[in-house]
């Protein structure tokens, strides 16, 4: 069948931010289906397109699907009507070339929400069927941070309603955000959980190991590798880089790699900090070199309740995959992971002297590192393989009705709000 794949924020592994939906995508297409897949200009993405763009938009294989570039900036730094605008303006370009390539289904892949606004016009005006996809719940999250503009709340609360309720089916990343699905009217029928996964060709002991010139050989690297931004809370880890410092720890070096809206902030507030070193965003290869040259993983989110069930960040998945040990401040799903697997550590939120006394309770253990790490490998290559999760995928993108009969549906596939 032809499938639209509509994802804003698409990258290729080339790129340094997540690379989700380009597993999934050349996974349909190994499984012989027509891909179209439209996205954005997002800050830290790479596309695998060259060249000028052309009233808009450029466009050319990727892989071995079709990708279509619409010339569209978006950055995380962006203000709020800045976003918007760029928002609108994909789903508009969007929704024209949904009209244009007349697909058989629409995977319309969120955030932002506004992905949703070409889906439900092919399906109320074309009958095309599509499917949602949460890769964060909106306006949920934003509602729980305090930064959702009183306004669009309406707006967004019934866009949200209207593509969890008119979707063929909905993919949610967590039991979180299925929940949030099941509360907007979904059918129960028609949600799955498909989590982030882990890419066990790129990250892993085959990988060969980078460490920053920064670094003393005798260093033991805790590795920040992702957004620098009001979500991601990095403030604690500059201040447990801190308390380590007066404390004289000389054999731990913290590593905060990538870009964002506080990065300026936290370098300023890290000044004179000898064990704590910023990085530039680089591509996904890069940084799977420097986790195989690092030792700990480090998953940090901002103090927010909501997170304990409505995320599910990619570097926990990265740092699975590596086999490092990840040290957390994230409740809830995170937690459970980490402590049912023997894999990691999560302290409280904002828990600068929790955060500390983890990573030195690492440092003076080897061992132990070794032992939790070797548990985290493990669990990637058993629970969270993203070629197994791709292929989940596809069997739900081939258990659709369409116009178009699917190239191999299953024979008793069932969509299921658990796992």
């Amino acid at each position: 069948m032809h499938i639209l794949y509509l994802h804003q924020h698409f990258s290729t592994p080339e790129g340094s931010t997540a690379t989700r939906s380009f597993a999934f995508a050349r996974s349909l297409a190994a499984r012989g289906h027509r891909v179209t897949l439209a996205t954005g200009r997002y800050q830290g993405a790479e596309t695998g397109l060259s060249g000028a763009f052309r009233k808009g938009r450029r466009e050319g294989r990727v892989a071995s699907f079709q990708v279509v570039e619409f010339d569209i900036p978006y950055a995380n730094a962006m203000g709020v009507a800045a976003r918007g605008a760029a928002f609108l303006r994909y789903a508009a370009a969007a929704t024209r070339l949904a009209f244009r390539v007349k697909p058989d289904l629409i995977i319309a892949s969120s955030t932002p929400l506004t992905v949703a606004l070409p889906a439900l016009l092919a399906k109320g005006l074309r009958d095309i069927p599509f499917i949602f996809e949460i890769r964060d719940p909106w306006p949920e999250l934003p509602r729980a941070m305090g930064v959702l503009p009183a306004p669009l709340a309406p707006v967004f609360d019934t866009l949200a309603n209207l593509a969890c309720r008119q979707a063929a089916a909905v993919v949610a990343l967590s039991e979180g955000m299925a929940e949030t699905a099941l509360a907007r009217g979904a059918d129960p029928s028609r949600v799955q959980v498909i989590g982030n996964g882990c890419d066990l060709d790129l990250f892993g002991p085959h990988i060969a190991p980078w460490r920053p010139p920064e670094a003393a050989p005798w260093e033991v690297l805790a590795l920040y590798a992702g957004a620098h931004g009001r979500a991601n809370g990095l403030g604690v880890v500059v201040e447990a880089a801190r308390l380590l410092a007066a404390r004289g720890e000389t054999r731990l070096r913290i590593l905060l790699v990538g870009e964002g809206a506080e990065k300026t902030a936290l370098i300023q507030q890290a000044a004179g900090l000898p064990n704590l070193t910023f990085l530039p965003p680089m591509p996904k290869r890069d940084v799977a070199r420097l986790f195989a040259g690092s030792q700990i993983a480090l998953h940090i989110l901002a103090d927010c309740a909501a997170f304990a069930e409505w995320t599910a960040p990619n570097k926990l998945m990265d740092g699975l995959a590596a086999g490092r040990p990840v040290v957390s401040t994230a409740p809830g799903q995170a937690a459970r992971l980490l402590a049912d697997g023997g894999c990691g550590i999560a302290v409280p939120p904002g828990d600068a002297a929790g955060l500390a006394a983890a990573l030195t309770s690492l440092v003076e253990d080897p061992a132990r590192r070794a032992a939790m790490g070797a548990a985290a490998r493990s669990l990637a290559v058993r629970q969270h393989d993203r070629r197994l999760l791709a292929a989940r995928f596809a069997a739900l993108v081939e258990a659709i009705p369409t116009a178009q009969p699917a190239l191999s549906k299953p024979a008793h596939f069932a969509i299921s709000g658990r796992r």
